[in-house]
């Protein structure tokens, strides 16, 4: 099966960023999933200490338009969608607001990981997600369980 990580990235620098990345999908790689992510092919922004919302018009795979069609274009290829919001402080991640909203309309399963009092806590999130966990480890543990057929 097939999984788009979504997350907060503006705000965030490349390291943090990628290293989430990096990690979640050596878990899930692990419980037989194919990862689909949205920094990848990114690392000429290894330098960005603070991921802008928008102007990276000099990259070509990272020009607002690319960066919305591509990221639409894997939530349509994936199975499942994780959306980790446990680390947006105090800042809406608007692209990962539209990854749930695609995911939810192309019938995409979504598991969304959002801790108590997060500014992400909205009816449309709570909607559109299919589980919600408070903690990464109880995702995880749920998409092994899928993943495992358990």
């Amino acid at each position: 099966m097939k999984i788009y990580l979504a997350g907060s990235i503006s705000g965030l620098g490349y390291d943090e960023v990628v290293n989430s990345y990096k990690r979640k999908a050596n878990i899930l790689g692990i419980s037989g999933y194919e990862i689909l992510c949205p920094m990848t092919g990114k690392t000429y922004l290894r330098n960005e200490i603070e991921f802008k919302a928008t102007g990276y018009k000099n990259f070509p795979v990272s020009t607002n338009h690319a960066i919305f069609e591509r990221d639409k274009w894997m939530v349509q290829n994936c199975d499942i969608i994780l959306a980790d919001l446990s680390n947006s402080g105090e800042r809406v991640s608007i692209g990962t607001m539209m990854e749930l909203a695609w995911a939810s309309l192309l019938g995409k399963h979504s598991i969304v990981i959002l801790p108590k009092d997060n500014i992400h806590n909205h009816a449309f999130v709570l909607e559109s997600a299919d589980i919600i966990f408070e903690t990464e480890f109880e995702a995880f543990k749920y998409l092994d369980d899928l993943g495992k057929g358990i």
